[in-house]
């Protein structure tokens, strides 16, 4: 997610086509091209700038209702509803028939398409495979030097990550997988999905969000070429 403001001037963005299963957007005032995962301008007045991301998450309704229950939901254009363009549809297996371009090696262990959580702390991008992530929750590893944690929700769909810093010290989580339940292992603390601490010795600390993109294998690869990635064990 972006902002649409550039030096001052509000943009209004338009879908342009498609570049390897992403977005290209134009906006109408400059007609320059934006790269969809990476907010740069590649054609036009605006090229090699970049938009600022606005954080976001990509969970379920049902921890967004949760977490926001005064929280708005975005209504579907009526003309546009009316015409049945938002039929439900299995498009995920339309999208994977699709050719992809992969620019340098992948590495063997994952199929180009395999699902990964995509991180960038202090400059350094990595990668973790929702398919590890199923296996061994939570991860806790070490990115560009930030001390950090990745969990999957109990809904076993959404994922967030976190520094691990709380209160001067690093902590350690796992999740019980009885209950779902997080807990750091130096102080017993119980934490919400959130990163918030409801319980224990540190009930009302917060931890540091780390924003997460749930990607392609291939996709985040070629965006990110120097980019690592996770293996089960690697810490």
């Amino acid at each position: 997610m972006w902002q649409s403001v550039v030096n001052g001037q509000t943009l209004k963005f338009h879908l342009a086509g498609i570049n390897n299963q992403n977005f290209i957007m134009r906006d109408e005032e400059t007609g320059s091209w934006w790269q969809q995962i990476t907010g740069e301008a590649i054609q036009g007045k605006y090229r090699g700038q970049k938009l600022e991301n606005v954080p976001m998450d990509e969970v379920t309704f049902a921890v967004f209702k949760r977490e926001n229950p005064d929280g708005r939901v975005l209504r579907p254009d009526p003309k546009i509803a009316a015409e049945n363009k938002y039929e439900t549809a299995d498009w995920e297996k339309e999208v994977a028939k699709m050719p992809v371009r992969i620019d340098g090696k992948l590495d063997d262990a994952l199929e180009p398409r395999a699902l990964v959580v995509g991180i960038i702390a202090g400059g350094k991008a990595k990668a973790y495979p929702v398919s590890a992530l199923e296996k061994q929750n939570p991860i806790i590893d070490t990115v560009g030097g930030k001390e950090i944690v990745v969990i999957l929700g109990a809904d076993r769909k959404s994922v967030r990550a976190f520094e691990r810093e709380a209160d001067g010290r690093e902590l350690e989580f796992f999740v019980k997988p009885d209950t779902g339940e997080i807990t750091d292992a130096e102080t017993a603390s119980v934490w919400d999905f959130s990163g918030t601490a409801v319980g224990g010795p540190l009930k009302g600390k917060e931890l540091k969000k780390i924003a997460v993109l749930k990607d392609y294998w291939f996709d985040w690869k070629t965006y990110h070429p120097d980019t690592q990635l996770y293996t089960l064990g690697s810490r």
